[in-house]
């Protein structure tokens, strides 16, 4: 005789289909209703180093079923706030589909992507992949009007061309930089031997980029960084893993030692949030390979729940008021 004790599908994190915080999957991009939408980009032929990022997407996903609660939102205590309620919809849309060899067409499908995110009204955050995913997710904000993108990374990511490679992941900023609907740029993080050479920083300056270190940045505090973007700036957040120091996040392609520690990163993007409209994020280069304890991926799937979670509390304070 058998015997069972369930009331209902637990849909605990290790069962079921992965998707991101066990989040809805939407097949039919055309049919999307949601706040925000999560697509995957696994493309990593654009690295200069160590391939691995294209199971990022899946590795953060599988990592964000830690975070797929039980129970309407997630309180903080600290905050005295509840993040992520049943108010917000997330729907997870898939991966862009990844023709291996094809930069172009692959690029392609993930800028379909975003656009169609965009269509619905919901807010992308697309989960790399190399950080040349970036470089199509942002061409899809073409006619979304002005933005300003933060960039928090190791590197300065502003390579004109190398080796005749335009869109490689040492282009994304570059490329940004030239798009005339982005105002300018704030790059964070940027230390050590970097991708760019000195010119690349001249051009950084030249086409309107504030550039800070770890070190500058720990100087000026969270409230100094925030004054480096313009104040009534839309925000798009482009988040590269190796900001963070190798120490807590191996997994990585490109590790630069001296990095971030967790807490420097989310409490400036909790001060982002509460001053800005963020109109997009992409999380990239995850590389979980490099990483046998899996906690690069954790890091990355808490971030962006993190994050996710204080936009909408913004916007619904913002709504309130």
């Amino acid at each position: 005789m058998s015997h069972s004790y369930q009331t209902g599908r637990l849909n605990l994190p290790f069962t079921g289909i992965c998707t991101f915080a066990k989040r809805p999957y939407v097949e039919d991009w055309s049919t999307i209703r949601a706040d925000a939408a999560i697509l995957g980009a696994p493309f990593d032929a654009g690295t200069q180093y160590r391939s691995g990022a294209r199971f990022g997407p899946r590795g953060v996903r599988e990592a964000s079923t830690l975070f797929s609660f039980g129970h309407a939102g997630a309180y903080d205590h600290e905050d005295d706030a509840t993040y992520l309620g049943a108010d917000v919809r997330i729907v997870d849309i898939g991966d862009a589909d990844i023709i291996h060899t094809d930069t172009l067409r692959s690029h392609a499908n993930i800028e379909t992507g975003v656009r169609a995110i965009l269509a619905a009204g919901a807010l992308p955050v697309v989960i790399g992949g190399d950080h040349s995913v970036n470089i199509p997710a942002l061409r899809a904000f073409d006619g979304q009007g002005a933005i300003h993108v933060l960039q928090i990374d190791a590197h300065l990511d502003f390579v004109d061309e190398r080796h005749g490679v335009r869109a490689g992941h040492g282009n994304p900023m570059r490329r940004a930089a030239e798009l005339p609907f982005v105002t300018g740029l704030t790059q964070v993080g940027i230390r050590n031997v970097s991708s760019t050479a000195r010119e690349g920083y001249d051009d950084a300056r030249r086409m309107g980029s504030q550039i800070l270190s770890v070190r500058q940045a720990r100087a000026l505090g969270t409230s100094g960084v925030l004054e480096r973007i313009p104040r009534d700036a839309r925000i798009y957040i482009t988040l590269d893993i190796d900001a963070f120091c190798p120490s807590i996040a191996p997994g990585t392609g490109t590790p630069s030692h001296g990095g971030f520690l967790y807490y420097e990163v989310l409490e400036l993007l909790q001060a982002v949030t509460r001053r800005h409209d963020v109109v997009g994020m992409d999380l990239v280069e995850v590389a979980p390979d490099y990483d046998p304890t899996g906690s690069t991926a954790i890091l990355a799937a808490q971030v962006l729940m993190n994050l996710l979670g204080f936009v909408f509390h913004s916007r619904a304070a913002a709504a309130r008021s």
